[in-house]
């Protein structure tokens, strides 16, 4: 351990020496995209043996046992959380975003190796998510501990963690110009020459290392047959709208079930009521089992029978309005199965669920519109393809990353247009629906929310704990003028004194201008007391609810210098906005340097 210090230092000392900090971090862009692809290789070859071992040994063709192997894949998943993590797995995405806002990308190790086991216990399973969002988290959580050993300072390191991102998801799809994009729209990173390099070193890294352990294979397979067609404009608009909807549904119906499970005040009732709800889903809808990457690759075949499985339904199947409705069902019903097992504590990611919805859904609009008698004829394997797209950016507030990826992973370029037309009608419709998406919602009540407005960005980075000042004299109400003028006013260097009960709870406020006109009057000193004097602030601050922005808000609104900070409703100090003003512009320069 001592030797292992001591190359440290001499490493550091070397690379102080001989390395600019610009060049470190392009190597280091390449490291952490290399393990990031690693962790996503990784985390998929786990997963993909785990579903093997179970449908070679276990697993025939019988929906029945469907039913309960989620619920296993639940109750391993529960005792490691309980015996070892020894605490609740958190949304990947969300976390690393709130490391971002408020911890300087700082991740505990434990994020590391967690998810390589959580994620492929849930999907292996049967648990209806993805395994992007864990990929995500682990390289994230790698880059975040080697930046810390190697002394990078908190700037550069969420830069990296973001690099990491960018490396597991252009190793989980082969698409490096979307993995890319996802980091900038996601994380909201400034998109310039200085963390421009680092995420196309860290992702050609990540996709090098998916190519070298898992050879050039394609994750979807579609072969362009039909071209995208002027007259089929219309229809590509009616997919963005549907899409758009749709992910407001899905948005919707995530906060639903996880509200409906904070009921469960224990992890067993939630595991046990998740995991025959998602059970009794599986036995009716098999394509909900795992990922669902077979189902959107039958789908784009153009063969809908084996996507949907053996169902209860088979025997109606010739019908194609049935097919229709079966596929519709799965759309409504994977948002509720993948939320069912983040509920019932399973580990996982909601991006590749997104993706079925939208294939499954756009398959529906496709089909639709051919059987519909009118002579309408649309490709059913482009619509798919776009309805993933349309999902995407409206799931996620991305609509750059939903064309490129689609483009990318299917080479499907010749559907740029339809791309763009669906995708940018999803996320107009749904922007302006709903403020805030399933990652940053929760983030939004704690003003730990990313984004490209540089103001509300470098608010939502300070810390409210930095700017309160408690260097200020308290009174109580029955202190008379002179008690309060020897006792506070003449050892305070402050002219604003907080009135507070026996309980310490503020009931007013005295300023200095207050009795400025009569503190020499020794007459009044025994006659005048402290609540005759006080009065109430303009505004309090509430440390517990109140962000930063709402913060300055309260400051702009009122037209105070100082207001008071409530905490578990108690006084706990004052902000100055001439503090908080010299701390926003010092996090601004920080922030934009």
């Amino acid at each position: 351990m001592v030797y292992a210090k001591n190359a440290l230092k001499k490493f550091l000392k070397w690379r102080y020496k001989n390395i600019s900090n610009k060049t470190f971090v392009h190597l280091m862009s390449v490291v952490v995209g290399f393990l990031a692809g690693l962790a996503a290789v990784t985390l998929k070859n786990i997963t993909y043996f785990i579903q093997a071992l179970l449908e070679g040994g276990i697993v025939i063709s019988k929906n029945q046992l469907y039913f309960i192997l989620p619920v296993i894949g639940l109750t391993l998943v529960y005792l490691y959380v309980k015996f070892v993590h020894k605490r609740p797995i958190q949304h990947a995405v969300s976390s690393i975003i709130f490391s971002l806002s408020k911890k300087g990308g700082l991740l505990s190790t434990k994020n590391i190796y967690t998810p390589l086991i959580a994620a492929p216990l849930t999907v292996g399973f049967g648990g209806s998510v993805g395994l992007l969002g864990p990929a995500v988290k682990s390289g994230s959580a790698i880059s975040s501990n080697l930046s810390r050993l190697f002394h990078i300072d908190a700037k550069t390191r969420s830069l990296l963690v973001a690099c990491a991102s960018a490396g597991a998801i252009s190793s989980i799809f082969q698409s490096p110009i979307a993995a890319i994009i996802f980091a900038v729209e996601v994380f909201t990173l400034d998109l310039t020459m200085l963390s421009m390099l680092p995420l196309l070193l860290a992702s050609i890294s990540g996709v090098l290392t998916s190519y070298f352990f898992l050879g050039n294979e394609i994750l979807f397979s579609f072969s362009l047959s039909e071209g995208f067609e002027l007259k089929d404009t219309f229809f590509y608009v009616v997919l963005g709208v549907g899409t758009a909807f749709a992910s407001i549904y899905f948005t919707k119906m995530y906060f639903a079930i996880l509200g409906f499970f904070k009921r469960f005040k224990s992890p067993k009732y939630k595991l046990l009521v998740g995991g025959i709800a998602i059970g009794i889903m599986l036995y009716a809808i098999p394509p909900l089992y795992g990922e669902g990457f077979g189902f959107i690759n039958n789908l784009l075949e153009g063969n809908h029978l084996k996507a949907l499985g053996n169902t209860p339904f088979d025997a109606f199947t010739d019908n194609i309005w049935v097919v229709i409705a079966l596929l519709f069902g799965i759309t409504i019903f994977k948002a509720i199965a993948m939320t069912t097992t983040f509920a019932a504590g399973g580990a996982g990611g909601t991006f590749i669920p997104t993706m079925v919805m939208g294939s499954a859904l756009g398959n529906v609009v496709a089909k639709v519109i051919n059987n519909l008698g009118l002579g309408f004829e649309v490709s059913e394997s482009n619509f798919t393809l776009i309805g993933m797209a349309g999902l995407i950016a409206g799931v996620i507030h991305a609509p750059l990353t939903a064309i490129f990826l689609i483009a990318e992973i299917t080479g499907g370029y010749q559907l740029f247009v339809p791309l763009m037309i669906t995708a940018s009608i999803s996320y107009l419709i749904t922007k302006n629906a709903l403020d805030y998406t399933i990652y940053t919602k929760e983030l939004a009540k704690i003003g730990a929310v990313l984004t490209h407005n540089k103001d509300q960005m470098v608010l939502g980075l300070m810390e409210m704990d930095n700017v309160i000042e408690t260097n200020f004299k308290s009174v109580h109400p029955e202190m008379s003028l002179g008690e309060m003028l020897h006792q506070s006013v003449s050892k305070s260097k402050r002219n604003i004194f907080p009135v507070l009960d026996e309980q310490q709870k503020l009931i007013g406020i005295i300023l200095l201008d207050d009795i400025r006109e009569f503190m020499f009057d020794t007459d009044l000193y025994g006659t005048i007391f402290v609540k005759n004097l006080m009065h109430a602030p303009p505004e309090h601050i509430f440390y517990d609810s109140d962000n930063m922005k709402k913060v300055m808000q309260k400051f702009q609104d009122s037209g105070a210098w100082n207001l008071p900070v409530i905490k578990d409703g108690k006084y706990l100090g004052f902000i100055s906005k001439s503090k908080l003003l010299t701390a926003y512009r010092r996090k601004l320069i920080n922030y934009t340097r």
